[in-house]
């Protein structure tokens, strides 16, 4: 992997120079190892193909992964609910309702805007997808899983799900019910995104979660929360020279 750095923000008051980090696939890389080490694929602009970007990223340390009180309430409120079927990213047939079923999903939960059709696109032709998970009811599309599966490590990339079952906790179960089976079949990690603001803090339900600190996979919950409930107040508007002049979705 090609890894690059973008000036961002500075502050020569207190000696601080934000840079972002980037990494670029090339030929032979392993997407796994690249995830162990905080990167994550990016999806912002069409004119960033094969890049990702160093955040602070969390996964389920699958060996050490069992149930919470709260994951249990959950798998209880869906187990056995859906029949679910795993699709090859190569074999997957891509259609205008199943378009529309993401795109609506996207807008309603996220706002219009967070997710077009060209980006939508994007995501289904990059090399850091293997797997559409779908779930049927009575043979109707419930919900649909994006995932990254390669040697031992797998991601939980993007979700959307039927506007019936908004606030129901789906989404959380969606995300249990990928690490389980991960974990059922071998795999070492299941990374579960980034961990910003006091929203995403809902992922330190998985135990055992570790989340990447810009150096070293950590383990202490109480700093990720504490961090979490305090991200607004680093919250910038610059953007990283890297990001200037490119179209983003």
């Amino acid at each position: 992997m090609k890894i690059f750095s973008s000036e961002l923000a500075y502050n020569y008051g207190t000696y601080t120079f934000g840079y972002a980090q980037y990494g670029e696939l090339e030929e032979g890389d392993k997407i796994s190892e690249i995830y162990g080490v905080g990167f994550l694929p990016y999806s912002g602009s069409p004119d960033a193909p094969n890049t990702l970007y160093m955040a602070r990223s969390a996964r389920v340390v699958l060996p050490e992964f069992s149930l919470t009180s709260e994951n249990r309430r959950i798998a209880k409120k869906f187990d056995g609910m859906f029949q679910k079927k795993r699709i090859s990213v190569q074999q997957f047939s891509l259609d205008n309702k199943f378009i529309s079923f993401c795109l609506d999903y996207f807008a309603e939960k996220h706002g219009i805007s967070a997710m077009p059709r060209t980006r939508l696109e994007f995501i289904l032709r990059s090399p850091f997808i293997s797997d559409v998970v779908i779930y049927t009811k009575d043979d109707q599309l419930i919900a649909c899983v994006f995932e990254m599966r390669e040697g031992l490590a797998g991601h939980f990339w993007f979700s959307f799900y039927s506007l019936s079952f908004l606030r129901q906790s789906l989404g959380m179960w969606l995300m249990l019910d990928c690490a389980r089976e991960a974990k059922v079949d071998g795999l070492d990690y299941y990374y579960l995104g980034t961990i910003y603001g006091e929203k995403a803090l809902y992922k330190t339900n998985f135990e055992l979660l570790e989340w990447w600190d810009g150096s070293v996979w950590q383990r202490d919950l109480k700093m990720l929360k504490d961090r979490g409930r305090t991200d607004d107040s680093r919250v910038i508007a610059n953007v990283d020279t890297w990001k200037e002049g490119k179209k983003l979705f």
